[in-house]
């Protein structure tokens, strides 16, 4: 696949490409990804920065002890190694891991530097790329600290339910929206910065109260669940 079908394809992705000079453009190459691959290492040279046009992908850093923390997840368009770039680093800081199967068009590293340096648009977008991030990170650090376990689980659901909402299929007017969270415990665990141990009584705690169902050992949420939900997290203090 070039460049110019993966436009075709994604036209979101020319708000990033169409201004791309054309010296640029033959240099670069679109990289399939399946799910559960890694797309770059921790602690690795970064040759290639990266639009990712297509999938989701998780950022992941393990830490000396072997623990494994999930930093975020994110959505196209995203892109590859851009925080490495800009902070002037020769090596990634984290691990990223497709979690769908996963379209990136890549180019040498240092000609997008130039590129960067060149095109105050293109800069500007990869910085509020960035800066996004910060934000959402930073408007959520914490919560693991001063929530019980069930509020964190519940609010990852709410959210998830909205992510997934418009990817669902509804055959007819009556028919209530559900959507199946389709993640295992091991990758909750992560997600989430809790034990199996936690996790389980949260997902217990939950399921009581009849806040989702367990489906073939996953969790399905309709949308008087998803409501529910968003009325619990309101009353948690």
């Amino acid at each position: 696949m070039t460049l110019e079908e993966l436009e075709k394809e994604v036209p979101e992705l020319l708000d990033y490409t169409a201004d791309m000079p054309d010296s640029l453009r033959s240099l670069t190459f679109v990289k399939v990804y399946s799910a559960g691959e890694i797309i770059h290492h921790k602690d690795t040279e970064l040759p290639y920065f990266g639009i990712v046009a297509k999938g989701e992908n998780r950022v992941i850093n393990q830490l000396k002890n072997g623990k494994v923390f999930m930093i975020e997840v994110n959505h196209p368009i995203d892109f590859i190694g851009e925080v490495t770039i800009l902070a002037g680093k020769p090596t990634t800081s984290v691990t990223i891991q497709a979690v769908t199967e996963t379209i990136v068009v890549y180019l040498p590293r240092r000609k997008a530097e130039q590129w960067l340096n060149n095109d105050i648009r293109i800069l500007s977008r990869v910085s509020r790329h960035v800066a996004f991030k910060l934000y959402r990170s930073s408007y959520n650090n914490g919560l693991n600290i001063f929530y019980p376990p069930a509020y964190i689980l519940a609010d990852y659901l709410v959210r998830t339910y909205e992510q997934l909402l418009p990817d669902v299929v509804v055959f007819s007017s009556t028919e209530k929206k559900s959507i199946i969270i389709p993640h295992t415990h091991e990758w909750l665990e992560e997600e989430l910065g809790m034990n199996i141990k936690t996790l389980e009584r949260a997902i217990r705690t939950l399921r009581e109260k009849e806040y989702f169902e367990i489906k073939k050992g996953k969790i399905s949420i309709n949308f008087e669940q998803y409501i529910k939900l968003k009325d619990y997290l309101d009353t948690v203090e």
